[in-house]
């Protein structure tokens, strides 16, 4: 390696330091969190080298109950027994209730004696119980991304799908794309004409209209979100106006609903489509628009073949940038939105905090990261094609 290579090299290697431990490490560890499924091995040692020789027919041999009162009766760390337990409710529910039960009868019932499980609590007379312990000792599982997306592995292996009144997530990940194509349709259909009427000023008229769209970013999000809770709310300024004009006669409902989230989550990403647009716009020659006058085309002829292709670059990218940005949202829509308005950041950031199954957590967010992922390579292929094309 030459020195002038060495020296670029060393130039650029903090940015690849930046990039591994605050982009490719957490999402390495993101993806590893939500197949990994050691917990239950690590908190049942002896039961999950017992119960592998189970075929998961009936209930399973004496010896596997053995092992179960021998790991139960262990000093196990309290951390991992607990998201042992996490782990396995989330496979067959009653698991939270049914093995804290258990240890407690074990440990009051003495060391010397060997109570049967089944006298502990009926469930463990339940196959149920046994194979959702047993599909949880493998290291790595999918159950997970299967619970994720609201199926499961039944008794028999196969893939089915949970309980109506459990299936919740492909309906709030379905929500959090119709509000994100919603924002970004809204952000188009504002900044395109937005950008036009900034790129064809001048001066301080454009500086002023470029301020007043840098603005938003150089304020907190938080804060912009509780000004609109303060503007939207039925005795907000805007109802107050609504009603000094003589428009409406009763507060119309603007906050905790849909169109709460709509107004302030697109005020909140206009920026990201406004800039990229104007970007391509003023790279535009200013004679093409006149030039299309001249040779008789309409004006909206001209702005549908001339300007809207030559502009198409930039409308992409701030659509592309405002739909990645407004899928991950979560301060707007909880503030801003009602119980059936929270997207899919709420159920990540409740499995992460609220309920510590970092499995989900990450199972969920790893089904955000594909779609964001294959829609960044569409668009790098819609780039590098020419429009005619396309």
């Amino acid at each position: 390696m030459t020195i002038a290579r060495l020296k670029a090299s060393l130039l650029v290697l903090p940015l690849i330091v930046f990039l591994g431990l605050f982009f490719i490490w957490p999402l390495w560890m993101m993806i590893a969190t939500s197949v990994q499924g050691g917990t239950v091995r690590l908190a049942f040692p002896a039961t999950a080298v017992a119960i592998a020789q189970w075929n998961g027919d009936g209930l399973p041999s004496p010896d596997v109950q053995a092992a179960l009162i021998q790991d139960l009766r262990a000093e196990v760390v309290q951390e991992v027994f607990g998201d042992a337990v996490r782990s396995l409710n989330s496979q067959q529910a009653g698991f939270r209730t049914l093995l804290p039960r258990t240890v407690t009868a074990l440990r009051n019932a003495g060391a010397d004696a060997t109570p049967k499980l089944e006298s502990i609590d009926p469930r463990w007379s339940q196959p149920p119980f046994w194979l959702a312990l047993k599909r949880g000792m493998p290291a790595y599982t999918d159950a997970n991304l299967l619970a994720a997306v609201d199926l499961k592995r039944g008794d028999d292996g196969t893939i089915a799908h949970v309980a109506p009144d459990m299936a919740v997530n492909r309906a709030i990940m379905l929500r959090t794309f119709i509000i994100a194509a919603q924002v970004t349709l809204a952000c188009a259909a504002i900044g395109l004409p937005f950008a036009m009427l900034a790129a064809s000023l001048g001066g301080w008229k454009r500086n002023f209209l470029l301020l007043a769209v840098l603005l938003p970013l150089w304020t907190s999000l938080l804060v912009r979100t509780a000004a609109w809770m303060i503007l939207l709310q039925d005795q907000g300024l805007i109802n107050q106006i609504l009603k000094a004009l003589g428009l409406i006669d009763a507060s119309l409902p603007l906050i905790y609903n849909r169109t709460g989230v709509l107004i302030a989550m697109t005020h909140v990403l206009l920026p990201f489509m406004v800039l990229p647009i104007y970007a391509s716009l003023i790279a535009i020659p200013r004679n093409l628009m006149p030039a299309a006058a001249a040779l008789g085309a309409r004006p909206w002829q001209a702005f549908r073949h001339v300007l809207l292709p030559l502009a198409m670059p930039g409308l992409l990218s701030g659509s592309l940038l405002v739909f990645m940005v407004a899928l991950g949202y979560y301060i707007t829509p909880a503030l801003t939105g009602g119980a059936g308005d929270q997207m899919i950041s709420s159920v990540i950031a409740f499995y992460a905090t609220g309920t510590a199954n970092w499995g989900m957590a990450g199972a969920l967010g790893l089904f955000l990261l594909v779609p964001t992922t294959l829609l960044y390579i569409v668009y790098g292929r819609l780039s590098r094609t020419p429009l005619g094309q396309a």
